[in-house]
């Protein structure tokens, strides 16, 4: 239980249903879905079409997105892989005849691939869902076309894209309105979105891969000299995949497997689990060494061995074996952080929306949607108003490695949303935004839960660490005198500007028969139930 005397937010506590996003007007459209009678799939997808609007910065149609659902609460967990692919012309010999040796990050359109969203979002509502594309995307549409008030972490993130934005002439005139970006409390609208999206609403999935929306997505690209075309999309199709799991101390943590990074989270708590956490300090040198040394070991072999799995074996029982983890254990000490491991992938300014849901059923989704990079790849189709992704950035130009792009390849990609069961049933649905951070914040948020003992709002609003690019990168709630102690270790210490990540939960209490729900304190938005 929290300190009332300081600030902070208590958790959400409901009976009949929950969600939690990372804006209001997402979280208010999930909870219209649930009150309407729909259940936590046409809620997920309502409130993720909305954040595609309201929160352009972070996500949009014109990205990806994964899913782990659980029926009933209990039972199988089905994944859904909503990534799009590279173009089937994406042959790495073609870019190395080009002289590119390395994707661009943005402002190009060899770093965007073939958006999965919208298949993804179909695939869910026609399995699992009661309610058509019509009805679930009616906030969206009208936020798009009528306005929306732009919340305060949503205009920052925006203001910090200004110059990106700058570049492409159709990103300028819909996301820097009257030559800037908008400010906390104006009113914002995307009209071409909102056509786009009555054109999904009328049609499905067609209407986004075939037809003119299509086109104007594949002649931009192609005008750029991308090699996509009206057959990469038309082809577009998520799959369902079986989810990968490990054990901590007695919870059962499921990720989606690669091309995902979620397999990086799982490799962290089997090294932690070794360590007797609960006897730390929850933000004291101790604990956030042995954090950061789990994370750059896991980061390793995520950036040597993770690909798509359709197009490269990807050894993942051997990833998760308890050997492999006691092995790697034996690298960290107590009093001296490991020599240089290596640089990690470049570091970009990610943004990604995360958001779960619960219903009366107690059918359970945990559920991310992503552009990747701020604003995608900077790239918007004029007539469509789709910002398109960058997620090909996520690739390597490196013949033999298990993540070099290749044709209809899915890139490396860091979004993962996360699921706890606890003898068989859904405990916690789960999952921490921000790129590459995500899987230090996953085993960050569930060590504070099952070590640490604190509720779902306290876990999330915890001070944060992110071993990355050779420095360790903490938040202002990390005190100076544990900065010095982890500089005493050898850690290149950096204060960070701008907060690490952001997150959603919702927790089962099956004995109440209660819904208890958290939301990220360094995001706008919150967890909500009736």
């Amino acid at each position: 239980m929290r300190d009332f005397h300081l600030p902070g937010r208590s958790t959400t506590h409901a009976r009949h249903g929950m969600a939690a996003t990372s804006h209001p007007a997402a979280t208010l459209a999930a909870l219209d879905m649930l009150r309407a009678g729909g259940n936590a799939v046409d809620a997920a997808v309502a409130a993720s079409a909305v954040l595609t609007v309201v929160e352009p910065q972070s996500t949009g149609i014109g990205g990806d997105c994964f899913a782990l659902y659980c029926p009933g609460g209990q039972g199988q967990v089905l994944g859904l892989n909503g990534s799009g692919k590279a173009p089937a012309a994406a042959a790495v010999e073609w870019y190395l005849d080009q002289g590119i040796t390395h994707i661009p990050a943005s402002l190009s359109p060899h770093c965007v691939t073939v958006p999965g969203a919208i298949d993804a979002w179909d695939r869910l509502l026609a399995d699992h869902g009661t309610m058509k594309f019509a009805k679930v995307l009616a906030p969206a549409i009208d936020y798009a076309e009528n306005g929306y008030v732009v919340a305060p972490r949503v205009a920052y993130d925006w203001g910090l894209m200004a110059e990106k934005l700058e570049v492409d002439p159709s990103a300028k005139r819909v996301m820097l309105p009257g030559g800037r970006a908008p400010r906390a409390g104006e009113v914002h609208r995307q009209p071409e979105l909102a056509e786009t999206l009555k054109t999904v609403a009328r049609e499905g999935r067609k209407g986004f891969y075939e037809g003119p929306v299509a086109a104007d997505m594949v002649s931009y690209l192609q005008a750029l000299g991308g090699l996509h075309t009206l057959e990469d999309f038309a082809a577009t199709a998520c799959k369902y995949v079986t989810p990968i799991r490990t054990t901590y101390r007695g919870y059962d943590v499921t990720q989606i497997p690669p091309n995902g990074q979620g397999i990086t989270a799982l490799l962290m708590l089997n090294i932690l689990e070794g360590f007797e956490l609960s006897e730390l300090a929850p933000s004291g040198v101790e604990r956030l060494h042995l954090e950061s040394e789990a994370a750059r070991l896991a980061f390793r072999m995520r950036d040597s061995l993770i690909g798509d799995p359709d197009q490269a074996d990807i050894p993942v029982e051997q990833i998760l074996s308890a050997n492999y983890a006691a092995r790697l254990r034996e690298h960290i000490s107590s009093d001296r952080a490991m020599s240089d491991l290596g640089a990690s992938n470049v570091t970009i300014q990610p943004d990604t929306i995360y958001l779960t849901v619960a219903d009366k059923d107690r059918n359970v989704i945990s559920f991310i949607n992503s552009l990747f990079a701020g604003f995608g790849s900077g790239l918007m189709a004029p007539k469509s108003g789709v910002m398109l992704q960058n997620r090909g950035f996520g690739f390597v130009v490196e013949p033999g490695h298990p993540n070099c792009i290749a044709p209809n390849k899915r890139p490396f990609h860091t979004i993962i949303p996360g699921m706890v069961h606890k003898d068989g049933r859904v405990h916690m649905s789960y999952g921490v935004m921000g790129g590459h951070y995500q899987p230090v914040g996953h085993a960050h948020l569930l060590t504070n839960v099952i070590d640490f003992g604190m509720d779902l709002q306290e876990a999330l609003d915890l001070a944060r660490v992110f071993p990355f690019g050779g420095v360790l990168e903490i938040e202002s709630g990390i005190s100076d005198e544990v900065a010095s102690g982890l500089a005493e270790l050898g850690h290149k210490v950096m204060r960070r500007s701008i907060p690490l990540g952001g997150g959603q939960a919702i927790m089962v209490d099956w004995d109440n028969g209660a819904l208890i729900g958290g939301s990220e304190s360094r995001k706008d938005g919150m967890a909500l139930g009736y």
